[in-house]
């Protein structure tokens, strides 16, 4: 079925940028809003950012619009995270999702009960 993984994620210093990139199977990809969410360690999963199925909609969590970029290249089948200028508090592992209900906005996709398939997170870590 529809599988789901996330690369480029490292070790990286403050200040520097890094690019996700989220490969997805499966024929409907391009019918599928696709999120980035990240997890520390005991702690809550965050939203970071979203997109709807035509990349038309882009939605980021708090205080994140600015320095995080969220693309897709539909040809292709890959979802990207730009980082930039990366925070300590930014460190954490970053996780791909696809949704594949219909509907979207930043009240539905920033939660992570909305998508249905999800990839094994990449490690980022910031330090100074």
């Amino acid at each position: 079925q529809v599988q789901v993984k996330e690369s480029g994620g490292g070790l990286v210093e403050v200040g520097d940028s890094l690019r996700l990139s989220c490969a997805a199977s499966g024929r409907s990809f391009n019918r599928y809003s696709m999120g980035w969410f990240r997890q520390i360690p005991g702690k809550e999963y965050e939203f970071v950012a979203a997109i709807s199925w035509t990349g038309s909609s882009a939605y980021y969590g708090d205080s994140l619009e600015g320095r995080f970029t969220v693309s897709r290249d539909n040809d292709n089948h890959i979802v990207y995270l730009q980082m930039n200028d990366l925070k300590p508090e930014d460190a954490a592992v970053y996780y791909c999702a696809a949704r594949g209900a219909a509907g979207y906005g930043a009240s539905v996709l920033e939660r992570r009960e909305s998508y249905d398939y999800w990839g094994q997170g990449t490690q980022v870590t910031v330090s100074a």
